[in-house]
Protein backbone atom coordinates (compact mmCIF):
# COMPACT_ATOMS: atom_id res chain seq x y z
CA UNK A 1 0.00 0.00 0.00
CA UNK A 2 1.57 3.64 -0.88
CA UNK A 3 1.71 6.28 1.28
CA UNK A 4 1.07 10.15 0.71
CA UNK A 5 3.52 12.58 2.01
CA UNK A 6 2.19 15.90 1.91
CA UNK A 7 4.49 18.97 2.06
CA UNK A 8 4.43 22.55 3.51
CA UNK A 9 5.28 25.28 2.14
CA UNK A 10 8.01 27.52 4.86
CA UNK A 11 6.99 30.43 3.05
CA UNK A 12 3.10 30.28 3.47
CA UNK A 13 3.05 27.21 5.68
CA UNK A 14 0.21 25.73 2.98
CA UNK A 15 0.88 22.03 2.35
CA UNK A 16 1.15 22.66 -1.79
CA UNK A 17 3.14 19.82 -3.00
CA UNK A 18 2.63 16.11 -2.38
CA UNK A 19 3.94 12.65 -3.42
CA UNK A 20 3.68 8.55 -3.33
CA UNK A 21 6.78 7.31 -1.31
CA UNK A 22 8.44 4.63 -2.63
CA UNK A 23 7.51 1.61 -1.58
CA UNK A 24 10.38 -1.60 -1.28
CA UNK A 25 9.35 -3.06 -4.39
CA UNK A 26 10.28 0.24 -6.28
CA UNK A 27 13.17 0.97 -4.26
CA UNK A 28 14.54 -2.21 -5.09
CA UNK A 29 13.78 -2.58 -8.75
CA UNK A 30 15.26 1.07 -8.94
CA UNK A 31 18.47 -0.47 -7.39
CA UNK A 32 18.62 -3.47 -9.80
CA UNK A 33 18.43 -1.01 -13.14
CA UNK A 34 21.21 1.55 -11.76
CA UNK A 35 23.35 -1.59 -11.19
CA UNK A 36 22.90 -2.86 -14.45
CA UNK A 37 24.02 0.87 -15.81
CA UNK A 38 26.83 0.69 -13.55
CA UNK A 39 28.56 -2.36 -15.65
CA UNK A 40 28.57 0.40 -18.84
CA UNK A 41 29.53 3.40 -16.89
CA UNK A 42 32.44 1.98 -14.93
CA UNK A 43 33.64 0.78 -18.34
CA UNK A 44 33.57 4.19 -19.97
CA UNK A 45 36.56 4.79 -18.07
CA UNK A 46 37.45 7.86 -15.90
CA UNK A 47 37.82 10.31 -19.53
CA UNK A 48 34.25 9.20 -20.91
CA UNK A 49 32.69 9.69 -17.50
CA UNK A 50 34.83 13.12 -16.97
CA UNK A 51 33.14 14.00 -20.36
CA UNK A 52 29.95 13.01 -19.09
CA UNK A 53 29.59 14.68 -16.65
CA UNK A 54 30.71 18.44 -18.17
CA UNK A 55 27.58 17.88 -20.69
CA UNK A 56 25.84 17.25 -17.44
CA UNK A 57 27.10 20.62 -16.08
CA UNK A 58 25.60 22.17 -20.04
CA UNK A 59 21.85 20.53 -19.01
CA UNK A 60 22.09 21.98 -15.06
CA UNK A 61 22.74 25.32 -17.14
CA UNK A 62 19.75 25.20 -19.24
CA UNK A 63 17.74 24.02 -16.23
CA UNK A 64 18.97 27.06 -13.50
CA UNK A 65 15.76 29.07 -13.27
CA UNK A 66 13.80 25.86 -12.57
CA UNK A 67 16.43 24.34 -10.47
CA UNK A 68 16.69 27.44 -8.45
CA UNK A 69 12.86 28.48 -8.13
CA UNK A 70 12.58 24.70 -6.56
CA UNK A 71 14.86 24.80 -4.52
CA UNK A 72 13.47 28.46 -2.75
CA UNK A 73 10.22 26.72 -2.72
CA UNK A 74 11.52 23.78 -0.78
CA UNK A 75 13.59 26.20 1.83
CA UNK A 76 12.76 29.68 1.53
CA UNK A 77 15.42 30.57 0.66
CA UNK A 78 16.55 33.54 -2.35
CA UNK A 79 20.03 33.85 -2.27
CA UNK A 80 21.23 31.01 -1.38
CA UNK A 81 18.86 29.09 -4.04
CA UNK A 82 20.29 31.44 -6.39
CA UNK A 83 23.61 29.57 -5.57
CA UNK A 84 22.62 25.72 -6.25
CA UNK A 85 23.27 24.95 -9.88
CA UNK A 86 26.75 27.48 -9.68
CA UNK A 87 27.79 24.86 -6.68
CA UNK A 88 26.68 21.75 -8.17
CA UNK A 89 28.98 23.13 -11.29
CA UNK A 90 31.86 24.07 -9.18
CA UNK A 91 31.90 20.76 -7.45
CA UNK A 92 32.06 18.90 -11.00
CA UNK A 93 34.86 21.02 -12.27
CA UNK A 94 36.48 20.23 -8.94
CA UNK A 95 36.37 16.92 -8.93
CA UNK A 96 36.75 15.96 -12.83
CA UNK A 97 39.70 18.15 -12.34
CA UNK A 98 41.09 16.34 -9.13
CA UNK A 99 40.55 12.94 -10.65
CA UNK A 100 43.09 12.11 -12.83
CA UNK A 101 45.89 13.21 -10.72
CA UNK A 102 44.21 11.11 -7.78
CA UNK A 103 43.03 7.83 -9.29
CA UNK A 104 46.43 6.60 -10.86
CA UNK A 105 48.71 7.82 -7.87
CA UNK A 106 46.18 5.48 -5.86
CA UNK A 107 47.99 2.22 -7.92
CA UNK A 108 50.62 0.07 -5.85
CA UNK A 109 53.23 -1.79 -7.53
CA UNK A 110 56.10 -3.42 -6.38
CA UNK A 111 57.95 -7.02 -4.90
CA UNK A 112 56.71 -7.84 -1.07
CA UNK A 113 59.09 -6.74 1.73
CA UNK A 114 58.93 -9.84 3.21
CA UNK A 115 59.38 -12.17 0.20
CA UNK A 116 60.71 -10.44 -3.09
CA UNK A 117 60.18 -12.80 -5.28
CA UNK A 118 56.07 -12.13 -5.09
CA UNK A 119 55.46 -9.10 -7.18
CA UNK A 120 52.63 -7.25 -6.56
CA UNK A 121 50.30 -4.81 -8.57
CA UNK A 122 46.72 -3.16 -8.25
CA UNK A 123 43.42 -2.43 -10.10
CA UNK A 124 40.56 -0.29 -8.30
CA UNK A 125 37.16 -1.25 -9.07
CA UNK A 126 34.29 1.18 -7.80
CA UNK A 127 31.98 0.34 -5.41
CA UNK A 128 28.57 -0.64 -7.77
CA UNK A 129 26.26 1.35 -5.75
CA UNK A 130 26.20 4.31 -3.45
CA UNK A 131 23.08 5.78 -1.83
CA UNK A 132 23.08 9.15 -0.73
CA UNK A 133 20.60 10.30 2.21
CA UNK A 134 20.50 13.88 2.07
CA UNK A 135 19.13 16.73 4.33
CA UNK A 136 16.64 18.84 4.31
CA UNK A 137 17.87 21.97 5.25
CA UNK A 138 20.11 22.75 1.38
CA UNK A 139 18.71 20.01 0.01
CA UNK A 140 19.79 20.92 -3.59
CA UNK A 141 23.65 21.49 -2.83
CA UNK A 142 24.16 18.94 -0.11
CA UNK A 143 22.92 15.84 -2.51
CA UNK A 144 24.60 17.05 -5.68
CA UNK A 145 27.84 17.43 -3.71
CA UNK A 146 27.63 13.89 -1.94
CA UNK A 147 26.33 12.24 -5.42
CA UNK A 148 29.26 13.64 -7.71
CA UNK A 149 32.53 11.84 -6.29
CA UNK A 150 30.72 8.54 -6.38
CA UNK A 151 29.83 9.08 -10.35
CA UNK A 152 33.13 10.58 -11.37
CA UNK A 153 34.41 7.34 -9.54
CA UNK A 154 32.47 4.93 -11.93
CA UNK A 155 29.54 4.41 -8.84
CA UNK A 156 25.99 4.39 -9.51
CA UNK A 157 23.83 6.35 -7.32
CA UNK A 158 20.84 5.79 -5.84
CA UNK A 159 19.63 9.12 -3.64
CA UNK A 160 16.74 10.02 -1.46
CA UNK A 161 16.46 13.47 -0.53
CA UNK A 162 14.33 14.68 2.22
CA UNK A 163 10.86 14.17 2.41
CA UNK A 164 10.65 17.80 3.63
CA UNK A 165 12.25 19.29 0.62
CA UNK A 166 11.17 17.18 -2.09
CA UNK A 167 10.70 19.62 -5.04
CA UNK A 168 14.12 20.12 -6.12
CA UNK A 169 14.43 16.50 -7.44
CA UNK A 170 12.31 17.07 -10.53
CA UNK A 171 14.14 19.56 -12.53
CA UNK A 172 17.51 18.19 -11.18
CA UNK A 173 16.66 14.69 -12.83
CA UNK A 174 14.81 16.37 -15.67
CA UNK A 175 18.96 17.70 -16.45
CA UNK A 176 19.81 14.30 -16.14
CA UNK A 177 18.00 12.62 -18.20
CA UNK A 178 18.87 14.92 -21.60
CA UNK A 179 22.52 12.88 -20.57
CA UNK A 180 21.57 9.15 -20.86
CA UNK A 181 24.63 7.71 -20.13
CA UNK A 182 24.42 9.46 -16.05
CA UNK A 183 20.22 9.01 -16.17
CA UNK A 184 21.50 5.19 -16.25
CA UNK A 185 23.42 4.87 -13.08
CA UNK A 186 21.93 8.09 -11.08
CA UNK A 187 18.30 7.94 -9.65
CA UNK A 188 16.41 8.95 -6.80
CA UNK A 189 13.37 7.70 -4.80
CA UNK A 190 10.97 10.18 -2.50
CA UNK A 191 9.59 8.71 0.65
CA UNK A 192 10.44 9.43 4.51
CA UNK A 193 12.42 7.18 6.98
CA UNK A 194 11.23 3.67 6.01
CA UNK A 195 12.11 4.92 2.09
CA UNK A 196 15.65 5.40 3.80
CA UNK A 197 15.72 2.31 5.60
CA UNK A 198 15.08 0.64 2.48
CA UNK A 199 17.49 2.26 0.64
CA UNK A 200 20.83 1.16 3.27
CA UNK A 201 19.46 -2.31 2.50
CA UNK A 202 20.13 -2.02 -1.41
CA UNK A 203 23.18 -0.21 -2.03
CA UNK A 204 26.78 -1.28 -1.11
CA UNK A 205 27.90 2.28 0.87
CA UNK A 206 25.71 4.78 2.51
CA UNK A 207 26.78 8.55 2.67
CA UNK A 208 24.14 10.29 4.27
CA UNK A 209 23.52 13.63 6.46
CA UNK A 210 21.36 14.38 8.86
CA UNK A 211 21.19 14.43 12.80
CA UNK A 212 22.96 12.37 14.87
CA UNK A 213 19.41 10.59 16.05
CA UNK A 214 19.09 9.02 12.38
CA UNK A 215 22.98 8.77 11.42
CA UNK A 216 23.24 6.10 14.40
CA UNK A 217 20.18 4.58 12.87
CA UNK A 218 21.68 4.34 9.71
CA UNK A 219 25.52 3.21 10.74
CA UNK A 220 23.41 0.10 13.21
CA UNK A 221 21.91 -0.92 9.81
CA UNK A 222 25.32 -0.78 7.78
CA UNK A 223 26.65 -2.15 10.45
CA UNK A 224 24.84 -5.03 10.53
CA UNK A 225 25.18 -5.37 6.38
CA UNK A 226 28.68 -5.02 7.25
CA UNK A 227 28.58 -2.18 4.35
CA UNK A 228 30.09 1.10 4.88
CA UNK A 229 28.86 4.25 5.94
CA UNK A 230 29.82 8.23 5.88
CA UNK A 231 28.03 10.23 8.07
CA UNK A 232 27.78 14.07 8.57
CA UNK A 233 26.37 14.86 11.45
CA UNK A 234 25.46 17.68 13.83
CA UNK A 235 27.45 20.26 14.61
CA UNK A 236 27.76 22.98 17.41
CA UNK A 237 30.78 25.08 16.05
CA UNK A 238 32.30 27.99 18.05
CA UNK A 239 34.12 30.95 17.56
CA UNK A 240 36.90 32.74 19.50
CA UNK A 241 37.77 36.03 19.37
CA UNK A 242 40.52 37.36 20.77
CA UNK A 243 41.31 40.42 22.03
CA UNK A 244 44.30 41.13 18.95
CA UNK A 245 41.07 40.48 16.47
CA UNK A 246 40.03 42.87 14.12
CA UNK A 247 36.77 43.40 15.92
CA UNK A 248 35.30 45.24 12.34
CA UNK A 249 36.13 41.83 10.86
CA UNK A 250 35.02 39.21 13.59
CA UNK A 251 31.78 40.84 13.96
CA UNK A 252 31.65 40.22 9.92
CA UNK A 253 32.73 36.46 10.12
CA UNK A 254 30.31 36.13 13.15
CA UNK A 255 27.76 36.93 11.95
CA UNK A 256 27.99 35.30 8.52
CA UNK A 257 29.49 32.40 10.23
CA UNK A 258 26.06 32.10 12.22
CA UNK A 259 23.56 33.53 9.92
CA UNK A 260 23.96 32.49 6.83
CA UNK A 261 20.84 30.08 5.71
CA UNK A 262 19.09 31.71 8.54
CA UNK A 263 21.26 29.32 10.40
CA UNK A 264 19.69 26.23 9.45
CA UNK A 265 23.79 24.76 8.63
CA UNK A 266 25.58 22.16 10.65
CA UNK A 267 28.83 24.14 10.51
CA UNK A 268 26.66 27.47 11.66
CA UNK A 269 28.64 29.15 14.27
CA UNK A 270 26.45 28.81 17.09
CA UNK A 271 28.83 29.98 20.54
CA UNK A 272 31.22 32.94 20.19
CA UNK A 273 33.59 33.33 22.85
CA UNK A 274 35.33 36.87 23.40
CA UNK A 275 38.21 37.66 25.27
CA UNK A 276 37.04 40.02 28.03
CA UNK A 277 38.95 43.54 27.54
CA UNK A 278 37.21 43.59 24.05
CA UNK A 279 33.72 42.14 24.60
CA UNK A 280 31.66 44.78 25.20
CA UNK A 281 33.36 46.54 21.69
CA UNK A 282 32.69 43.21 19.83
CA UNK A 283 29.26 43.25 21.13
CA UNK A 284 28.24 46.77 19.90
CA UNK A 285 29.77 45.57 16.80
CA UNK A 286 28.35 42.54 16.06
CA UNK A 287 24.73 43.92 17.49
CA UNK A 288 24.91 46.96 14.64
CA UNK A 289 26.04 44.29 12.23
CA UNK A 290 22.68 41.89 12.75
CA UNK A 291 20.84 44.76 13.12
CA UNK A 292 21.62 45.57 9.16
CA UNK A 293 20.10 41.70 8.07
CA UNK A 294 16.32 42.18 6.83
CA UNK A 295 14.03 39.08 6.58
CA UNK A 296 13.48 38.03 3.17
CA UNK A 297 9.80 39.22 3.15
CA UNK A 298 7.65 39.21 1.00
CA UNK A 299 10.61 39.19 -1.33
CA UNK A 300 12.57 36.43 -1.33
CA UNK A 301 15.95 37.90 -2.58
CA UNK A 302 15.57 41.14 -0.13
CA UNK A 303 17.01 39.99 2.36
CA UNK A 304 19.33 37.46 3.95
CA UNK A 305 16.99 35.60 6.87
CA UNK A 306 14.76 33.27 5.16
CA UNK A 307 11.72 31.35 7.31
CA UNK A 308 12.54 28.57 9.13
CA UNK A 309 12.21 25.32 6.68
CA UNK A 310 10.58 23.41 9.29
CA UNK A 311 7.82 24.37 11.69
CA UNK A 312 8.91 21.56 14.28
CA UNK A 313 12.54 23.42 14.34
CA UNK A 314 11.39 26.83 14.91
CA UNK A 315 9.66 25.09 18.28
CA UNK A 316 12.86 23.78 18.77
CA UNK A 317 15.12 27.27 18.80
CA UNK A 318 12.33 28.93 20.46
CA UNK A 319 12.56 26.18 23.30
CA UNK A 320 16.28 27.23 23.58
CA UNK A 321 15.68 30.91 24.05
CA UNK A 322 13.09 30.32 26.69
CA UNK A 323 15.29 27.95 28.14
CA UNK A 324 18.46 30.45 28.26
CA UNK A 325 16.26 33.15 29.96
CA UNK A 326 14.67 31.30 32.42
CA UNK A 327 18.67 30.76 33.52
CA UNK A 328 19.78 34.20 33.32
CA UNK A 329 20.21 34.99 29.98
CA UNK A 330 19.28 38.61 28.20
CA UNK A 331 17.94 39.35 24.31
CA UNK A 332 20.01 41.68 23.41
CA UNK A 333 18.23 41.57 19.89
CA UNK A 334 15.64 39.50 18.18
CA UNK A 335 13.84 37.48 19.72
CA UNK A 336 11.31 34.06 20.11
CA UNK A 337 9.77 33.12 16.20
CA UNK A 338 6.58 35.03 15.20
CA UNK A 339 4.30 33.92 12.06
CA UNK A 340 4.65 36.51 8.78
CA UNK A 341 1.90 35.25 5.91
CA UNK A 342 1.89 31.74 6.85
CA UNK A 343 5.89 31.19 6.72
CA UNK A 344 7.56 31.28 10.79
CA UNK A 345 10.39 34.04 11.10
CA UNK A 346 13.12 34.53 13.55
CA UNK A 347 15.11 37.91 13.34
CA UNK A 348 18.40 37.23 14.22
CA UNK A 349 18.83 36.98 18.10
CA UNK A 350 21.78 38.04 20.39
CA UNK A 351 21.94 36.14 23.86
CA UNK A 352 24.40 37.66 26.66
CA UNK A 353 24.85 36.13 29.80
CA UNK A 354 24.77 32.59 28.84
CA UNK A 355 26.38 29.49 30.68
CA UNK A 356 27.23 26.14 29.58
CA UNK A 357 23.95 24.89 31.72
CA UNK A 358 21.81 25.87 29.18
CA UNK A 359 20.51 24.08 26.20
CA UNK A 360 21.81 26.64 23.29
CA UNK A 361 25.54 26.19 24.04
CA UNK A 362 25.07 22.71 24.30
CA UNK A 363 22.46 21.20 21.70
CA UNK A 364 22.75 21.37 18.49
CA UNK A 365 20.79 25.11 17.35
CA UNK A 366 20.02 25.11 13.16
CA UNK A 367 18.52 28.42 13.89
CA UNK A 368 19.91 32.52 13.67
CA UNK A 369 20.99 32.64 17.38
CA UNK A 370 24.35 34.00 18.51
CA UNK A 371 25.30 33.34 22.14
CA UNK A 372 28.23 35.60 23.06
CA UNK A 373 30.26 34.78 26.57
CA UNK A 374 33.60 36.02 27.66
CA UNK A 375 36.57 34.31 28.51
CA UNK A 376 40.00 35.77 30.55
CA UNK A 377 42.60 33.20 29.04
CA UNK A 378 43.31 31.28 25.90
CA UNK A 379 43.43 28.00 27.83
CA UNK A 380 39.65 29.17 29.36
CA UNK A 381 38.62 29.61 25.63
CA UNK A 382 40.23 26.29 24.40
CA UNK A 383 38.28 24.61 27.54
CA UNK A 384 35.01 26.36 26.73
CA UNK A 385 35.11 25.40 23.03
CA UNK A 386 36.07 21.77 23.56
CA UNK A 387 33.46 21.33 26.15
CA UNK A 388 30.75 19.44 23.55
CA UNK A 389 29.83 16.13 22.38
CA UNK A 390 30.22 17.67 18.60
CA UNK A 391 33.36 18.05 16.76
CA UNK A 392 32.36 19.33 12.89
CA UNK A 393 34.33 22.58 12.60
CA UNK A 394 35.40 26.00 14.76
CA UNK A 395 36.94 29.38 13.85
CA UNK A 396 39.24 31.19 15.56
CA UNK A 397 40.27 35.12 14.94
CA UNK A 398 43.21 36.58 16.43
CA UNK A 399 45.82 39.60 15.67
CA UNK A 400 47.50 37.36 12.88
CA UNK A 401 47.36 33.96 11.45
CA UNK A 402 50.29 31.99 13.82
CA UNK A 403 48.09 33.63 17.07
CA UNK A 404 44.91 32.14 15.48
CA UNK A 405 46.56 28.74 14.48
CA UNK A 406 47.79 28.32 17.73
CA UNK A 407 44.69 28.48 19.24
CA UNK A 408 43.43 26.20 16.86
CA UNK A 409 45.69 23.39 17.06
CA UNK A 410 44.06 22.97 20.76
CA UNK A 411 40.61 22.75 19.22
CA UNK A 412 38.26 19.56 18.87
CA UNK A 413 37.24 19.98 15.58
CA UNK A 414 37.49 18.19 11.76
CA UNK A 415 37.75 21.85 10.14
CA UNK A 416 39.26 25.18 11.95
CA UNK A 417 38.66 28.32 10.04
CA UNK A 418 41.48 31.26 10.70
CA UNK A 419 40.67 34.76 10.56
CA UNK A 420 37.36 34.46 9.20
CA UNK A 421 34.51 31.64 10.23
CA UNK A 422 32.08 29.11 8.29
CA UNK A 423 34.83 28.08 5.55
CA UNK A 424 34.10 24.44 5.76
CA UNK A 425 31.86 24.51 2.86
CA UNK A 426 35.65 25.14 1.06
CA UNK A 427 37.16 21.87 2.70
CA UNK A 428 36.66 19.15 0.97
CA UNK A 429 39.57 18.84 -1.26
CA UNK A 430 41.30 18.39 2.71
CA UNK A 431 39.57 15.11 3.53
CA UNK A 432 38.93 16.15 7.17
CA UNK A 433 37.47 13.83 9.55
CA UNK A 434 34.84 14.67 12.17
CA UNK A 435 35.16 14.15 16.10
CA UNK A 436 32.67 13.55 18.70
CA UNK A 437 29.32 12.50 17.33
CA UNK A 438 29.43 14.99 14.77
CA UNK A 439 30.06 12.07 11.93
CA UNK A 440 32.32 9.57 11.08
CA UNK A 441 34.35 8.20 7.69
CA UNK A 442 34.97 11.63 6.36
CA UNK A 443 33.05 14.53 4.93
CA UNK A 444 31.51 14.86 1.40
CA UNK A 445 34.35 12.11 0.84
CA UNK A 446 36.75 12.47 -2.11
CA UNK A 447 37.07 10.02 -5.11
CA UNK A 448 39.25 7.25 -3.63
CA UNK A 449 36.72 6.13 -0.65
CA UNK A 450 34.52 5.03 -3.80
CA UNK A 451 37.42 2.62 -4.83
CA UNK A 452 38.17 -0.32 -3.84
CA UNK A 453 41.85 -1.81 -4.34
CA UNK A 454 42.28 -5.68 -6.19
CA UNK A 455 45.88 -7.00 -5.50
CA UNK A 456 47.47 -9.41 -7.99
CA UNK A 457 50.16 -11.24 -6.67
CA UNK A 458 52.73 -12.91 -9.18
CA UNK A 459 55.52 -15.46 -7.70
CA UNK A 460 58.18 -14.77 -9.83
CA UNK A 461 60.00 -17.99 -7.99
CA UNK A 462 59.08 -21.54 -8.00
CA UNK A 463 55.63 -22.49 -6.02
CA UNK A 464 57.41 -24.55 -3.31
CA UNK A 465 55.11 -27.99 -2.33
CA UNK A 466 53.63 -27.98 0.49
CA UNK A 467 55.31 -31.59 1.39
CA UNK A 468 58.86 -29.97 1.25
CA UNK A 469 58.86 -26.40 3.52
CA UNK A 470 57.14 -23.59 3.83
CA UNK A 471 57.57 -20.64 1.60
CA UNK A 472 60.42 -18.48 3.08
CA UNK A 473 61.72 -15.13 2.52
CA UNK A 474 64.46 -16.33 0.29
CA UNK A 475 61.97 -17.78 -2.14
Amino acid sequence: MSTRIDVRNPRTGAIDFSFEAADEAAIAAEARRLREGQIGWEALGLEGRIGVMRRWSEALERHRAAITAADSEDTGHGQVSRMCVDMTQAVIRSVCAQAPGLIPGAHRSGASPAFPAIHYDTMLRAIPLVGVISPWNGPTMLSMMRSIAPLVAGCAVLLKPSEVTPRFTRPIFESVAEVPELAAVFGHVLGAGATGAAVVENVDLVNFCGSVGNGRRVAEACGRRLIPCELELGGKDPLIVTATADLDLAAIAAARGALTSTGQVCFSIERVYVERPVYAAFLEKLVDRVGRMKLNHPDPLDGPISPFISKAQAELVDGQIADAVAKGATIVTGGPSFELDGGRYMKPTILTGVTHDMTVMRDETFGPIIPVMPYDTADEAVALANDTIFGLSAAVMAGSVAEARAIGERLKAGNISLQDAHLTFAAAPAEADSYGVSGMGGRRSGILRYLKRTAFLHNTGTPVCLSERPLSAAD
